[in-house]
């Protein structure tokens, strides 16, 4: 690829970015390997429009008419790419200036691999992520420690195909946030894809758009893991896991935990269980349908994904 003709374009997902998209679009700026920058604004009423039209490096926006959350934001710009590749990166983070040239050469050293994970660091220098690891009762969670593959890539900076995410069905924009970089991870494993690690570093200021810990986070956290089992899972795992959320929903107030310390945690609110269980419930059909859908495309067994992940 010439300079003219980048690989790569980057797309970063904004709402009331204000006080960090622009040390985001500095970072991009300063990076080695040409690329275009398309930035996805959910609707922001803060200033944020202004500020991405006054930058010097006049980065395309898609301004949407409403907040679709990062998912819907990405399922957006996914119809709008025409390069071989395609960057995540959350607004509030700040990329060194040869992340994207270590992550495309890392996709082109490992022709298997249709996504590669940053390394995702924290302020204060402790690393956040490496990619996702998958647990043995399904969650999708960072990995901190440094690995050739991993399971899955971390949405907040990576680099994928375009070609391949297109052909697995793109980006689950009904998720609105979080979870869709495990339920694409794991849609691209099933068709015989590879995820990989590479040590393209990238200062992360978790947190600056969404509140971690917040009743939201855990709605939308429990609500996509159970969805993206339900979608990507062996049968038995998924069904499994849906019946235990909905026991240990049923029993909290029996056993008295909304009176002690973990009860303060959102997800053992049995309010919040409950909206869960409901909002899967309700999309359901759905789901049931985009599972149907993501098998027919599956070059391997859910089992064998399963077998060779889940907990390792």
């Amino acid at each position: 690829m010439t300079d003219a003709e980048p690989s790569t374009t980057v797309v970063v997902v904004t709402w009331r970015g204000a006080a960090h998209i622009t040390a985001c679009l500095d970072a991009l700026a300063a990076q080695s390997r040409p690329h275009r920058t398309l930035v996805v604004d959910n609707a922001s009423d803060d200033g944020t429009a202004a500020l991405l039209a006054a930058h010097p490096s006049k980065p395309a926006v898609l301004r949407l008419r409403r907040n679709t959350g990062y998912a819907g934001a990405m399922a957006a710009a996914l119809d709008k790419v025409d390069t071989p590749l395609m960057a995540w990166l959350n607004d509030d983070a700040a990329p060194a200036p040869d992340w994207l040239a270590t992550c495309e050469d890392t996709l082109a050293e490992a022709p298997l691999a249709a996504a590669v994970s940053a390394r995702l660091t924290r302020a204060d220098g402790t690393v956040q992520s490496t990619g996702v690891r998958l647990t043995a009762d399904g969650h999708g969670a960072d990995l901190p420690e440094s690995a050739d593959e991993v399971f899955g890539f971390c949405g907040g900076a990576a680099v994928l195909n375009v070609e391949a995410l297109r052909s697995v069905g793109g980006v689950p924009a009904s998720y609105f946030c979080y979870y869709e970089d495990t339920d694409t991870a794991w849609r691209l494993r099933l068709a015989g894809w590879d995820v990989v690690s590479a040590d393209a570093d990238v200062v992360h200021r978790h947190g600056a758009s969404t509140r971690p810990g917040s009743v939201r986070f855990h709605l939308w956290n429990e609500r996509n893991r159970l969805l993206t089992l339900l979608r990507c899972a062996p049968g038995q795992v998924a069904v499994r896991q849906l019946v235990k959320f909905a026991l240990l929903t049923a029993v909290l107030p029996l056993r008295g935990l909304r009176r002690n310390k973990k009860a303060a945690a959102p997800n053992f609110r049995p309010s919040l269980r409950c909206r869960v269980l409901g909002a899967v419930a309700v999309r359901l059909p759905r789901t049931l349908v985009e599972r149907r859908a993501i098998g027919r495309r599956a070059a391997l067994g859910r089992g064998a994904v399963w077998d060779a992940w889940a907990g390792n």
